[in-house]
């Protein structure tokens, strides 16, 4: 059962002859794979690896070996300057032991693999989604948020490369958060089909990378029509003892090796202590550095000693079985006790993958003992899984598991000890302490004016980091260029603060005198509303900067009606990167998240409201406190995004026309990796040398001067509102895409509807054209002086869902001119 080719038998001769799957290529590919058939509706074959460690049980010599020299052909292939700097990234959960090999064979790379245990107080760092697996939802959780940041090759690590869809979004998640030139892709075996070959080269020029394949042996597998339906009817017609059945030996053929489960409350067994140095962890699934793996080279002889010391003597075959995604401590556990014993030894680990079992020696996985998950995982309660190791003729069988693994399940009468003791004369335990990043440390309290913002202390707290004393303005053609390249996030640095001219600041309080009491009412309505459906005393959070105005607003509206004293607090959102989860942490220690009402000044296609909604959900999954709802209170939705809002129209709000100088003074909020630690708040810079030309008290004035005037309209619109369907209809970003493919911009980020995004364009960006409906009055004065200014045309157009709309050229070049001086696009 140990060898993939057995007796002149292949191990996937079984399935072949009954389904027609055929594997083709290297000469080795047969001794090193075998095929058997799973319970999954996506893909009915499985390939058996004979050298991973996994689901047959191999010399652990053999299976690190390959992991070893895959190590070695990186090295070689990346060369020592660039080795030096690699990271490296296994697959869990079979794939965990083997990237961790990888790693060692490169000698000096710290090493991650993905998880998917959610562990509370770890932030995540990435993640992402294995189409065709039973278990699809992978997690990223380096202690050190920095592992990931640098610009040294990215190696990932997986068993075997089938389609390559899993490796590509991979590549793609982390490429946004943390890009990179280089990207090595490693397997055991490279599976792809002739139609799946050229996706990988064509990827890494689309996101302008260099990614390489290296693999121990390659072919492709040859799939008949209707494979999905047939293999599914083979499970059905062969699985006498489907999953959820314990107590005994999964064999379609036979049940020649089963003994009955022994029903003593505490299965019999040895349990062991190995010592484990407490400074080492457990595997990768927090990371793993050169220097972890100095420490746990100096400490496996004396733990190898102590395991042979719990064996019986007259022992000669032992199996180390390893725990699901723990692989990699109990494959050097392995491999140190067969250096140091005259017994054979053996490996391979539990799974979660459930696999049809067939006593044949045509086939791959002959037996399957099943039991209860011990680990408390995150899916709920189910079945768990080894194979091919009853009826193996093991004289001792040593379970290795993390202590976070070792609970009653475990050693309950259906547990994989008991499972293990009817079919071994010895059971031994070994429990490694689970590691667990420290806690982040407290973090501080919000920022408040005056020392940070014009605002008054009590009506916003910046959950931010103060960073006035750096430099982060650039020329906003600069910036561009640099976000438009792929060089730079925007949230890297700040655009140059724009200065109004005399004109431009008499528009914005003309503009405020007729716009104030529309405003009022808009404030009115979404905060009335907030206190009906979402909470009666909400904590308000509003989105840095553009929505802490209305945040303000909202918090003055609910004490001038109601008598209430809100908690208002700003935090930071980066489109691409979520929400501050520092910030997240803070609120959820110190207010219910269920009370916690997200607040921003209006939306556009609704780019924000989707950017929050997964940023929760990945919070949540990262351990995060639960509660928090995603939906976005605003003051404005004319990309209908949202339920709950002030008005949908599109019209000025005066707040949109300025910068720092309406909003406290403070700046655009900053996400970067060499400012913002993994223990920070986002930051942002306090413009105190602005304190001239501030208008951020004054208008807040001016609208709360106009609550009394508007509080019967308001009472009106919100009983109105209420009664209706306010269901999000996306219609905004439906015209969004319409519009980037008729004025051939292929990109939904580079169309700016409504006019307050419209301004954020003329004041930050580089404009291409602004797109007017016909016939639309004062509201874009301020738009018409903006462009004119900066040279950017006004286009009328009839049928337009929004006031305006501010568009940027997908080929902005920095340096180009047209013939007034002025950049332009080409």
């Amino acid at each position: 059962m140990n060898n993939a080719v057995n007796n002149g038998v292949w191990s996937g001769s079984w399935v072949a002859e009954r389904l027609g799957v055929g594997i083709a290529g290297d000469d080795t590919l047969k001794e090193m794979l075998g095929l058997a058939l799973r319970r999954n509706p996506k893909r009915a074959h499985l390939l058996v690896s004979h050298v991973l460690g996994k689901h047959v049980p191999q010399s652990p010599s053999v299976v690190y070996g390959h992991g070893l020299a895959l190590g070695r052909r990186v090295r070689e292939l990346l060369g020592e300057a660039d080795s030096d700097r690699a990271v490296v990234l296994g697959y869990a959960e079979t794939a965990t032991g083997l990237g961790h090999s990888v790693a060692d064979g490169l000698g000096t790379a710290p090493y991650l693999h993905s998880t998917r245990r959610p562990v509370a107080g770890v932030a995540r760092a990435g993640g992402f989604e294995e189409s065709h697996s039973h278990a699809t939802s992978h997690l990223l959780l380096p202690e050190d948020a920095t592992l990931l940041v640098g610009t040294g090759p990215l190696v990932l690590v997986d068993d075997e490369f089938s389609t390559g869809n899993t490796i590509m979004n991979t590549i793609r998640d982390l490429h946004d958060r943390y890009p990179r030139g280089r990207y090595v892709v490693v397997a055991l075996v490279d599976m792809r089909s002739p139609q799946d070959a050229g996706r990988l080269e064509a990827f890494a020029g689309e996101i302008g990378a260099r990614v390489d394949l290296v693999a121990t042996a390659s072919g492709t597998v040859r799939l008949p029509e209707g494979v999905l339906e047939k293999g599914q009817d083979l499970v059905a017609r062969f699985d006498r003892n489907p999953p959820g059945a314990r107590g005994r030996v999964d064999s379609a053929a036979t049940a020649a090796w089963a003994r009955p489960a022994p029903t003593h409350p505490h299965p019999p067994h040895t349990r062991v202590d190995l010592d484990w140095p407490q400074s080492v962890p457990d595997g990768g699934r927090h990371g793993f550095t050169p220097e972890h793996r100095i420490q746990l080279e100096a400490a496996l002889p004396a733990m190898a000693v102590r395991l042979a010391q719990a064996l019986p003597e007259d022992a000669h075959r032992v199996h180390i079985l390893g725990f699901e995604e723990l692989m990699y401590a109990p494959l050097r556990l392995a491999c140190e006790l067969e250096r140091s014993v005259t017994a054979e030894i053996r490996y391979s680990t539990t799974t979660r993958s459930p696999v049809l079992a067939v006593d044949d020696p045509g086939y791959a996985i002959r037996s399957r003992l099943t039991f209860p998950a011990h680990d408390d995982p995150a899916d709920g309660p189910g079945d768990r899984y080894a194979y091919n190791v009853a009826g193996a003729g093991f004289d001792a069988v040593v379970a290795v598991v993390d202590s976070a693994a070792d609970t009653p399940a475990l050693h309950a009468p259906d547990g994989l000890l008991a499972q293990l003791a009817a079919h071994t004369p010895h059971v031994v335990l070994a429990v490694i302490p689970s590691y667990v990043p420290e806690r982040p440390p407290m973090l501080p309290e919000p920022l408040r004016g005056p020392a940070f913002s014009s605002y008054a202390p009590e009506e916003v707290g910046w959950l931010l980091q103060d960073l006035s004393d750096v430099t982060l303005e650039a020329p906003t053609e600069e910036r561009e260029e640099a976000i438009q390249s792929g060089g730079a996030h925007y949230a890297e640095s700040l655009p140059v603060e724009y200065q109004p001219s005399e004109q431009y600041q008499e528009l914005f309080q003309a503009a405020l005198e007729t716009s104030a009491a529309r405003i009022a009412q808009a404030v009115g309505v979404v905060t009335e509303t907030v206190i009906a459906e979402r909470s009666p005393r909400p904590v308000l959070v509003s989105l840095a900067r553009a929505g802490t105005p209305v945040g303000v607003l909202m918090r003055r509206w609910a004490q001038f009606r109601h008598g209430l004293d809100l908690p208002h607090y700003a935090v930071s959102i980066v489109r691409g990167r979520g929400i501050d989860a520092n910030a997240l942490r803070w609120l959820a220690a110190h207010h219910d998240p269920r009370d916690v009402v997200f607040v921003d000044g209006w939306t556009g296609k609704g780019a924000i409201t989707r950017e929050l909604a997964a940023a929760i959900e990945e919070f949540e999954a990262a351990g995060g406190a639960a509660g928090f709802d995603a939906e976005i209170a605003v003051l404005a939705d004319p990309g209908s995004c949202v339920r709950t809002y002030g008005t949908r129209e599109d019209f000025l709000i005066p707040s949109a026309c300025l910068n720092s100088t309406v909003s406290g003074l403070i700046s655009r909020t900053v996400l970067r990796a060499d400012l913002v630690g993994p223990d920070d708040f986002h930051g942002a810079k306090f413009y105190r040398e602005l304190a001239g030309a501030d208008v951020s008290v004054a208008f807040l004035d001016a609208v709360a001067a106009r609550f009394g005037e508007v509080a019967e309209a308001v009472a009106a619109a919100v009983k109105e509102l209420l009664a209706s369907d306010r269901t999000p209809t996306w219609e905004g970003w439906a015209a969004v895409e319409r519009i980037s493919e008729e004025y051939g911009i292929h990109d939904v980020n580079l169309v700016k509807p409504g006019v307050g995004e419209t301004t954020r364009v003329l004041l930050r960006r580089v404009p291409w054209k602004i797109l007017a409906r016909a016939g639309a009055g004062a509201d874009l004065d301020h738009v018409r002086l903006l462009a004119e200014q900066r040279g950017v045309p006004v286009e009328e157009v009839g049928e337009l869902p929004y006031t305006c709309v501010g568009l940027i050229h997908p080929k902005y070049t920095r340096g180009a001119t047209g013939a007034d001086g002025k950049a332009v696009a080409l």
